[in-house]
């Protein structure tokens, strides 16, 4: 196989950001059913490869993918229940109660109504061969999310670090979960159905040609299963609380640094332990999707390291992790794996070094390229094809909004390097310049092929707490002038799945 197609199987192809909480749903969230569909043969229609979304781990206060209770488990509010109610599990009247005409999600109102619905759809369920399998397959970790999300439920949703004697301890709560084993039914139940509607739709994904992007976030929750449960992989005192969170220095935009809170990973305890805890999170993560993308690359070199009583992040100091010895165990178990670097932020020659060392594709954001003259994320300065450029992602501002931002020598400097198409907005002129690039693949947010502002189209301020992760695209977004368009752009710039379909 040449080079280029090493980490891809694939070469110069483009793909669509598309967040599964953003499809068309009646139900207030996107989910696994006719939107999902819908929407893959919207990437076959205009000659795309990749669908990207979002972690599909479950959310939890602050409604963040990011900041999951679960990093191992689905998110149940992705299930559609249209599927469940055409397999007998839900009424045509629980149905009709549960449609909501939201524009933008609101987590608050699925929290306090999701979760009755699908205990009605479980008590109605017949466990059969598939679902058995199911429990045998992902016994590794799905008796402990069961167990963990049974005793969320027993203390009221509060962290685990506030429940019983017993049950803080996740040796101690194993023993007692004989207590919990009809609620423990339940979670099954959900994660069965989670993992089952989103194959389908991932066979169909496959069946038009489009691949699956995943992403996977570096850190986790301090209330999580996955700290609950394996206390040892992380930075922690003989309490259970962090010594030192997650962060990063600050700097220009941010004189305080930013604080996470992240706990941070004790990565002399996961070598030793030949770094199991990675390697279950990583095949999982390959369980549901075709490439990873792994977010904070750049943290598997050093990691930023705030003392965890400090409110910012002015003390903190950068320190060495293992990734290479990570990335090495996961080539040697997993040949072939498909792997995307998040290298941005602040990058240093050791993160370089092991960009180079595992052979991952980097990212190239194309909102990063006109502040300097000779940008490393300018096409014209990529030294090879293995990299994906991104027009933007769900942390920046929307292109629309950002190109009217755009002033003074960085606009002089974008108008020098990006050439002008007549008749065309400042948004596709930006998508054009990326998807003529020599980058591999090229990667496009929704929002931006649908020209809308921050204030349409917003998917995440970082640093900012509230009024993220709720974008949620028109169910009549797909028209005919939109395919054709997005279509035009693909064949134009050589990157149309059908025309290159003989790779």
């Amino acid at each position: 196989m040449k080079k280029d197609l090493k980490n891809f199987g694939f070469s110069h192809k483009c793909g669509i950001i598309m967040p599964v909480s953003s499809l068309p749903s009646p139900y207030g969230i996107g989910g696994f059913g006719k939107g999902a569909f819908g929407f893959v043969d919207f990437l076959a229609a205009t000659g795309q490869k990749c669908w990207q979304v979002l972690p599909l781990n479950p959310t939890s206060y602050g409604d963040s993918p990011y900041q999951s209770p679960a990093t191992l488990a689905g998110n149940p509010y992705f299930i559609d229940l249209g599927l469940l109610g055409k397999e007998g599990l839900l009424t045509p009247d629980e149905l009709k109660a549960c449609a909501v005409d939201a524009p933008r999600v609101d987590y608050g109102y699925l929290f306090n109504t999701r979760y009755s619905v699908l205990r009605k759809a479980h008590s109605r369920f017949a466990p059969d061969g598939a679902y058995r399998a199911f429990c045998r397959r992902e016994r590794a970790w799905l008796e402990d999310y069961a167990l963990f999300m049974a005793l969320k439920c027993r203390y009221g949703y509060a962290p685990w670090s506030q429940w019983g004697e017993e049950h803080r301890c996740y040796g101690t709560a194993v023993s007692h979960k004989d207590e919990y084993s009809k609620e423990m039914d339940f979670w099954r139940f959900v994660q069965y159905k989670f993992h089952s509607q989103w194959q389908a739709v991932r066979d169909y994904a496959h069946s038009k040609g489009i691949v699956i992007i995943g992403d996977m976030p570096i850190y986790v929750a301090y209330d999580s299963m996955d700290l609950w449960r394996s206390p040892e992989q992380f930075m922690l005192d003989s309490d259970l609380r962090p010594t030192a969170v997650a962060g990063c220095p600050p700097d220009g935009f941010s004189p305080d640094g930013q604080r996470w809170g992240n706990p941070l990973y004790d990565w002399d305890a996961m070598e030793k332990d030949g770094f199991g805890w990675w390697i279950q999170r990583i095949k999982r993560c390959f369980a549901l999707y075709d490439i990873m993308r792994i977010d904070h690359f750049r943290g598997f070199a050093g990691y930023f390291a705030i003392p965890s009583e400090d409110e910012n992040a002015r003390r903190g100091e950068w320190r060495a992790a293992k990734g290479r010895e990570l990335f090495d165990t996961v080539a040697r178990l997993m040949p072939g794996a498909r792997i995307i670097a998040e290298d941005l932020g602040f990058i240093t020659d050791d993160v370089r070094e092991l960009l180079a060392h595992t052979g991952f594709p980097g990212m190239k954001d194309m909102q990063f390229a006109f502040f300097d003259e000779d940008s490393e994320f300018l096409p014209r300065t990529y030294t090879t094809d293995n990299c994906v450029v991104y027009a933007a992602s769900q942390d920046t501002d929307r292109l629309k909004s950002w190109y009217r931002g755009l002033s003074g020598e960085t606009l002089a400097r974008f108008n020098r390097e990006c050439p002008r198409v007549k008749g065309q907005s400042g948004v596709y002129r930006v998508i054009e310049f990326c998807m003529r690039s020599r980058a591999n693949l090229c990667m496009v947010p929704m929002q931006d092929y649908l020209e809308l502002d921050n204030a349409a189209g917003r998917m995440n301020t970082p640093a900012v707490a509230e009024g993220n992760w709720a974008w949620r695209v028109s169910p009549r977004y797909a028209t005919a002038a939109l395919k054709a368009k997005v279509l035009d752009m693909a064949t134009r710039t050589g990157r149309n799945m059908q025309v290159n379909k003989k790779q």
